[in-house]
């Protein structure tokens, strides 16, 4: 008995180091998508700066999870906790990444005239934030239900992102000398729609950890 205590000791302690490299991964995201609307350098090499911390904390994470499996042999709904945690860091460590990489598009864009407003590129930050939150906010509280809203969601982000293409595309055609922006602006979309997938899968893993039901590529919109 006390060493099942022992054990469900250190999984809510596994549980606290995701949540704390969520929070990290959600900061860095948030603060990316900042310095890209308001051309703000010094965030975007923030941004940069802490990815070190994520990834450093995805090595720690790993480290524990081994130890788990390896000295406890967990069964059922512990263990797809243990691998869930394993899914869901790997997602975060590339949600710091592709804050990175939208902090380098703002590092550019900040040097250079700003392009024409484009409605859609606001509208898609929001959804991929909020589909993150939600994804986050699932798994904290082990909400299928919400985890499912974020997978609905996963076409709107792609939707967004093929009509900002269009629309830089067409700014691009009637103007030359935006070229160069327009294609760092295109992809940013690319890295904010990467998000929503991210998060989609966050939301996938949740649902695995709390139905023991494997939606891998199935939990789209």
């Amino acid at each position: 008995m006390e060493q099942r205590a022992h054990f469900h000791k250190k999984l809510e302690e596994l549980k606290m180091q995701v949540l704390r490299m969520a929070a990290l991964s959600e900061k860095a995201v948030h603060t990316s998508i900042k310095s890209y609307l308001e051309f703000d350098s010094d965030l975007a090499e923030d941004v940069i700066m802490g990815d070190i911390e994520i990834n450093d904390l995805e090595n720690a994470i790993d480290r524990f999870n081994l130890e788990l499996l390896a000295l406890d042999q967990p069964m059922a709904k512990d263990l797809r906790g243990i691998v869930g945690a394993m899914r869901i860091t790997m997602n975060l460590e590339r949600l710091g990444d592709e804050a990175v990489n939208l902090a380098h598009r703002a590092l550019f864009l900040s040097t250079r005239p700003p392009l024409p407003y484009n409605q859609k590129m606001e509208q898609l930050t929001e959804v991929a934030k909020k589909m993150l939150s939600s994804a986050l906010k699932s798994f904290v509280e082990e909400d299928s239900k919400l985890a499912e809203q974020v997978c609905a969601m996963d076409n709107e982000a792609d939707e967004l992102s093929i009509k900002i293409l269009k629309q830089y595309i067409n700014d691009m055609v009637t103007e030359s000398r935006i070229v160069e922006r327009g294609v760092h602006a295109i992809m940013a979309a690319r890295h904010l729609e990467r998000v929503g997938d991210l998060a989609t899968n966050v939301a996938e893993t949740v649902i695995f950890i709390v139905e023991g039901e494997n939606v891998k590529h199935r939990c789209r919109g």
